[in-house]
């Protein structure tokens, strides 16, 4: 069984989505379901069938989180420290053709929101930077062609 990297937050965010859908959206559905079938026929009755799928949904997303946690290996990046970028350090680069800087923390496939400044363990960006230090310069190809960012900082917040 394959080890799901994550940070402690990817864990805890994990684990209160799973508290959610078993304790509120489950029984939620379970309800609406019940009156929808209060409502007689059921081969037309749209408000059922809406529900079933939305319990689908939910029943398909707890399996997938409790495997999730199952299978997790939670590294407390707080106490991580060294030159090169492992998986929870936080980054920044400097791309070489722009001059534009950005900022980028390495996380868990799941935890990835690129608009927040996480990017995933298995993206091309994180994937060119793993071993690399302060000053090495990476190339990354992209949908428009090969990009190359120079590393600024290594941190572990």
């Amino acid at each position: 069984m394959e080890k799901v990297p994550m940070t402690a937050e990817g864990y805890h965010a994990l684990d209160e989505e799973l508290k959610r859908l078993k304790t509120v959206e489950r029984p939620s559905v379970i309800a609406a379901i019940a009156e929808a079938r209060a409502h007689g026929d059921l081969s037309e009755n749209a408000e059922y069938h809406a529900a079933k799928d939305r319990q689908g949904w939910i029943e398909g997303r707890i399996a997938e989180i409790e495997d999730k946690i199952a299978r997790a290996q939670v590294i407390d990046v707080s106490r991580l420290s060294g030159a090169q970028v492992k998986f929870g350090a936080t980054v920044s680069v400097v791309d070489e053709d722009t001059e534009e800087s950005s900022r980028y923390q390495i996380v868990g496939d799941h935890e990835a929101d690129v608009k927040a400044g996480r990017i995933s363990l298995s993206s091309p960006l994180s994937r060119a930077m793993i071993g690399k230090e302060v000053g090495d310069v990476v190339e990354v190809n992209t949908p428009g062609g090969v990009k190359a960012y120079e590393i600024l900082k290594v941190e572990w917040l």
